[in-house]
């Protein structure tokens, strides 16, 4: 068939087949019933209770407190996505559908599951309209309260939450530590570093370096175990505390990996106020997180609006936040294809 000529086998001139083409094409993109259903396939644990041969509709909607009619349904469509497959016992995993066990260790459980941090916090698009009316947070619209707040009072959404940090970071540490002259700093202040993956990744790369994390209990116990385990408890120093409030004085640089795009341009002030007052008058903030238009993921940044009010900040959105706390910015690192590195200095009017 050649450019101009008809579509005759469908009956319909080739525009409109393409037109249809589109509408299927978007339709799929915009359909809630496949993300929906995988999303209460983790929650249930079925790619789990399904591995191996198998099991029946009713023995497993029986096991799970469900309805097998209702359960049947889900299974058929997670069989038509090939999730799980029919089998002599009833339905079983497919080796694609092992890929959403939750021994796969890729993040997908914590990412989907309703119960956890990442899986709460995804159902909050279905209030997009809200953020992108407000320009706010449409998590405590869903949920009656901020995101933060609800790891607090939760503490399993705080422990999935710290899973979820600490894997979102495990691959890309390699190029984090290679690709930054972190030997600069012979005290590292890591803010609001989580459960110290990356710092303790630094210090071994470095043994004449010392660091000292800050982050709230009990994500900073997971950072002693962390320093522990990478034999570099000796030269690192945990302190529960917020950002909020005065940081540790005496590093010669204040980290912020993945922390400014969590949080409103006033938050963000906060943060960054404190960590130029710490780090006054010779030290540096260094600032790792995706930027705008240079290695930002439009999915992502949509996700800070609405889980957070935040977003990936551009270049000069950075300057400008700085420039309000006397910090100027000296350099920009593209370290990962997913996050760049900016190094702010005290400017010399401070």
């Amino acid at each position: 068939m050649t450019e101009g000529t008809n579509c005759r086998l469908t009956g319909v001139p080739l525009l409109s087949f393409v037109k249809d083409q589109n509408v299927a094409a978007i339709r799929n993109l915009a359909g809630l019933a496949t993300p929906m259903a995988l999303r209460v396939a983790v929650t249930l644990g079925l790619p789990d209770l399904l591995r191996g041969d198998g099991a029946g509709v009713d023995q497993v909607a029986a096991e799970l407190n469900v309805s097998p009619v209702a359960l049947e349904l889900l299974l058929g469509h997670l069989a038509t996505l090939g999730i799980v497959e029919h089998a002599p016992t009833g339905y079983r995993t497919t080796e694609y559908g092992t890929t959403l066990c939750t021994d796969a260790d890729n993040g997908l459980t914590n990412f989907l599951h309703l119960g956890m941090a990442g899986g709460r916090a995804e159902i909050a698009f279905v209030e997009l309209m809200h953020s992108v009316t407000t320009g706010r947070g449409a998590y405590s619209r869903r949920y009656g309260q901020d995101f933060w707040a609800d790891l607090a009072q939760f503490g399993h959404l705080r422990v999935s939450f710290d899973q979820q940090m600490t894997h979102r970071f495990r691959d890309q540490i390699p190029q984090l530590v290679a690709g930054y002259d972190w030997a600069r700093f012979p005290m590292i202040v890591d803010v609001g570093g989580g459960h110290g993956t990356l710092l303790a990744a630094i210090l071994a790369a470095h043994p004449q370096m010392r660091g000292h994390l800050l982050d709230l209990e009990p994500t900073a116990a997971g950072a002693s175990r962390t320093f522990r385990t990478h034999d570099v408890a000796d030269r690192a120093q945990v302190a529960a505390g917020s950002f909020f409030d005065p940081l540790p004085e005496g590093g010669d640089a204040y980290l912020l990996c993945d922390i400014l795009h969590d949080w409103d341009d006033e938050h963000a002030h906060q943060i960054l106020s404190r960590c130029a007052e710490a780090a006054h008058p010779t030290g540096r903030v260094v600032v790792i997180e995706p930027v705008g238009g240079r290695r930002a993921n439009t999915e992502f940044d949509l996700a800070m609006l609405v889980i957070f009010g935040g977003r990936e900040r551009r270049i000069e959105e950075f300057r400008t936040l700085a420039r309000a706390h006397g910090l100027a910015l000296d350099a920009v690192t593209d370290l990962t294809d997913q996050r760049c590195l900016l190094e702010f200095r005290l400017a010399a009017t401070r």
